[in-house]
């Protein structure tokens, strides 16, 4: 007997798992979120992150170097900084008008230390030949010298240049293809 009600216990608990995942799919398709895949996923993006503005936000123990490899390495423009804010100071840079930006940020005696590891990377991938051409000479000119990637993929159609904290970025002379 005790068997038998395990089972209709655990039957139970399937029954109702299984009335909750329908009832929740139910309210997500009348809110508008998407339709079901009938395996439990919706096919429905993510609330606006398809038009989302991306910042990427990492300290560093040597923001003057960054920045000048981001500047004037990589040519992108300094889109705002800030000065002991909450004991922060910070710059942000990018291009106007497009869809990402980066931001480094120190705090006084706060030391972070170097990247974890050399698979830590910033991919740009630049089709034409041209552009790709001249931004690799632009960090050259710059002083800073390309690097073998840590993932020989990089190396096929890239270049990939460490900035001062041992970040990777990569210049891809290719499109990007999901």
């Amino acid at each position: 007997m005790k068997r038998r009600n395990a089972i209709n216990e655990r039957l139970s608990r399937r029954e109702a798992l299984a009335a909750g995942a329908a009832f929740s799919l139910a309210a997500a398709e009348t809110a508008g979120e998407g339709q079901s895949t009938g395996e439990g996923k919706s096919t429905a993006e993510p609330a606006g992150l398809g038009r989302a503005h991306l910042r990427v936000a990492r300290p560093t123990d040597q923001l003057a170097a960054v920045v000048e490899f981001y500047r004037d390495g990589l040519g992108l423009e300094v889109l705002g900084e800030f000065h002991d804010h909450e004991g922060f100071d910070g710059v942000m840079l990018g291009q106007k008008g497009a869809a990402y930006h980066l931001e480094f940020t120190r705090k006084a005696d706060h030391p972070v230390g170097r990247a974890p590891t050399e698979d830590n990377l910033l991919v740009f991938y630049l089709p034409d030949p041209g552009e790709w051409a001249r931004a690799v000479a632009r960090l050259e000119r710059a002083g800073h010298k390309a690097v073998k990637s840590f993932n020989p993929y990089w190396d096929k159609k890239g270049r990939t240049f460490a900035d001062p904290d041992g970040y990777r970025v990569v210049l891809q002379n290719a499109a990007w293809e999901p």
